[in-house]
């Protein structure tokens, strides 16, 4: 096989985009999503809706990467998908069966080797490929979406420990709260940041809630609704949300290199792509710490995505030893 002809093939199946991703040498060839529906109005879906949903979307997704990889000349050589949410014991949502099954049997039509991976551990290595010098060593991580808050220590690909995080709602379920109150579309992240930007600063404020190594965002959901009822006008109340989730996670940063004495923060997840919780949680952790250095996954790379699922599968080509790998 020439060299560069192969690729790592990464499903992922969350509870709101259906992800498929081709990984060669050169980086991302196929980076397939498909949103998941929500009706207006409502906070979510039911598993089995979810998992009605990617059942249908992924058939089209994975033809769409093959196709990807006849055009760019590549082999797949090595298939992850997301098959838990963590890589811990207990760890199990419904929606990542579908990701799991595909991913075995394109693996097993292959002939070639597949490797189930968690949610969480996609989340980290595609934020990674946004960086341009990988950390060496440890490091610490956040992972913030509307299913997880945790702050994470990092010590190799499938070497992640949850050591702090929200002990009630996540920060995407409190942006998704205070955003149907407001009438936007679920996931409101893009349009309660869109509201955010017309907002005054310091007209609302939500205090941010931080004790030991949790965060909680359920006083500060409750808060920001009491404000909407009380008149506040929704972009002042959607600016005092994101300030409040930046102030909270920058202070739970701090007390995480504290506890470990680890200074490189890497954050992903698709809160993490806002601008306004960005600005915060850097300022409120280099007020303190002035040296660290604080990285966030490229926007296309925070959400969820397939990409950091097929960057550990070709990883695995290349410890395998695959001609062409490298």
């Amino acid at each position: 096989m020439e060299a560069g002809a192969v690729a790592g093939l990464g499903i992922d199946t969350s509870c709101y985009t259906t992800s498929v991703a081709l990984i060669s040498s050169g980086g991302p060839v196929y980076d397939g999503r498909a949103p998941l529906e929500v009706a207006r109005g409502q906070l979510g879906l039911r598993q089995q809706d979810a998992v009605y949903q990617h059942v249908r979307a992924l058939p089209a997704l994975i033809e769409a990467a093959f196709e990807a990889a006849r055009q760019h000349g590549l082999q797949v050589r090595a298939v992850a998908a997301s098959a838990w949410p963590r890589r811990v014991e207990g760890s199990y949502m419904p929606v990542f069966n579908v990701s799991l099954g595909a991913g075995r049997a394109v693996a097993a039509a292959l002939g070639c080797p597949f490797l189930p991976v968690s949610h969480q551990e996609g989340h980290v290595a595609a934020a990674l490929l946004s960086l341009e010098g990988p950390p060496d060593g440890p490091h610490l991580a956040f992972h913030v979406s509307g299913g997880t808050t945790e702050l994470l220590k990092v010590e190799g690909k499938f070497q992640i420990e949850a050591i702090g995080g929200s002990g009630d709602l996540n920060a995407g379920q409190f942006v998704d709260r205070v955003g149907v109150a407001l009438g936007l579309p679920f996931p409101a992240g893009p349009a309660l940041e869109a509201m955010a930007a017309e907002g005054a600063s310091g007209a609302v404020s939500i205090p941010a809630s931080v004790k030991g190594m949790q965060v909680s965002f359920s006083g500060p959901c409750s808060a920001a609704l009491r404000h909407l009822e009380a008149g506040a006008s929704g972009p002042d109340v959607a600016l005092a949300v994101f300030s409040c989730i930046g102030r909270a996670l920058g202070r739970l940063a701090l007390r995480g290199m504290e506890a470990t004495g680890l200074e490189v923060l890497v954050v992903a997840g698709g809160v993490a792509s806002n601008a306004i919780v960005k600005d915060v949680m850097t300022r409120e952790i280099r007020r303190a710490r002035p040296g660290v250095r604080v990285e966030f996954a490229l926007p296309k790379y925070a959400s969820d995505n397939a990409v950091g699922a097929a960057s550990l599968a070709y990883d695995l080509a290349c410890e395998r030893g695959v001609e062409g790998a490298g």
